[in-house]
């Protein structure tokens, strides 16, 4: 068997360097593709959010799914349930966007799961019950058989506030 070169990152781990399309299908080395999210990512949780969220709202979910999966792997050890399910539920959109009817219902599922088990105030402003609600209804299109429009696959990661003017009213 021939001894194949791959890229390595500076531990010896195997990278994939290869371009990929906007949803995160690999492409013939040479071809152009989507920027790529840094293999060695390491936000702080708002921008991470923020980031991801950008992601989302162009259509991005696999490039979303690297951002949170950077911050599941590289935050704390007590938030990492959550990280991997926001990672989970980029991925579960992915696959709709891909016509994997049968990974997004298991990816949604696991991503339900464990953004459930954070309650209803989860740090950093998640919005944990939204997306659990947001999961759940994508869910029963998937399992109804239901189309899912490309424009309902923008969850709001963070709790939307109603931000007040100056004058008391809405900004």
């Amino acid at each position: 068997m021939p001894d194949i070169e791959r890229d390595r990152d500076e531990d010896g781990r195997a990278r994939n360097s290869r371009p990929r399309d906007a949803l995160g299908r690999p492409l013939p080395p040479g071809s152009e593709g989507v920027e790529r999210i840094p293999d060695d990512l390491d936000l702080p949780p708002a921008e991470t959010l923020t980031y991801a969220q950008d992601l989302l709202d162009r259509g991005l979910a696999f490039n979303a799914h690297e951002v949170l999966e950077a911050a599941w792997k590289n935050g704390p050890q007590s938030e990492r349930e959550l990280w991997q399910g926001l990672a989970q539920l980029a991925v579960g959109i992915t696959h709709i966007q891909r016509g994997n009817v049968k990974g997004a219902l298991t990816l949604l599922r696991r991503a339900e799961l464990r953004l459930a088990n954070e309650g209803d105030t989860p740090p950093h402003d998640i919005d944990g019950p939204g997306l659990v609600r947001y999961a759940t209804e994508i869910l029963a299109k998937l399992e109804n058989g239901a189309e899912v429009d490309l424009t309902q696959l923008r969850p709001r990661l963070e709790v939307v506030r109603n931000v007040q003017s100056p004058g008391g009213g809405p900004g």
